[in-house]
């Protein structure tokens, strides 16, 4: 259960990157931290874009053993030897994604503040429920995941819990005895050294 375990990280891609300089920072935080899974992140709708940042990322995942999802981007999942996807819609689709990609993808889902939303995705299949923001942030509509979520999902939900969105040192040291992952992404990367980065934002993990 979360309540023992240390939490597992989670790294979320910019929307943007040059694919150039990329997926060598990732490689370094990868090969300095130990990470569980990454979600490409894109704001674009190019396919061709996507499908060259997903192959340069998954073989910089792959070769170490680390899961590569994308975001919403269903149909690329097999076609581009992906793990799976992370859904920003909640449950809504989640069943059918689940029978589409079968029992062996990673399937989770992004649900906001909301609990109902997170149990909706917990009983249509998904592998783990995201709740965020859970720090200010000045998007979105001022809402945030707060420690009475986490700490109920950690109590009565099976269901690996993701905190993600604005992710500070306190919220760090308060959120890890009742989350399972931190999902981390501009919090880092906006760094010059984005691996020393994760570590001073981890530190009370240590």
């Amino acid at each position: 259960m979360a309540e023992t375990e240390r939490p597992q990280i989670y790294l979320v891609t910019p929307p943007e990157f040059d694919l150039e300089v990329f997926p060598d920072r990732l490689a370094s935080v990868l090969d300095g931290y130990d990470i569980a899974c990454i979600r490409l992140a894109l704001a674009t709708r190019d396919e061709d874009r996507l499908a060259r940042a997903a192959d340069a990322l998954r073989e910089v995942a792959h070769a170490r053993d680390v899961a590569l999802v994308i975001e919403n981007h269903v149909l690329m999942v097999n076609r581009l030897g992906l793990d799976g996807v992370h859904l920003t819609d909640g449950a809504r689709s989640l069943r059918k994604i689940r029978i589409d990609l079968g029992n062996d993808a990673i399937v989770g889902a992004f649900c906001g503040v909301t609990r109902h939303e997170g149990i909706n995705a917990a009983e249509n299949g998904a592998d783990y429920v995201a709740f965020g923001p859970v720090g200010q942030t000045p998007l979105g509509d001022g809402s945030r995941a707060d420690m009475e979520l986490f700490t109920w999902w950690s109590e009565m939900i099976e269901v690996p819990v993701v905190a993600e969105g604005a992710l500070t040192v306190d919220l760090v040291a308060a959120l890890g005895p009742v989350t399972d992952f931190f999902g981390l992404g501009e919090e880092i990367w906006r760094e010059a050294d984005a691996l020393a980065a994760l570590r001073a934002l981890l530190a009370p993990l240590e």
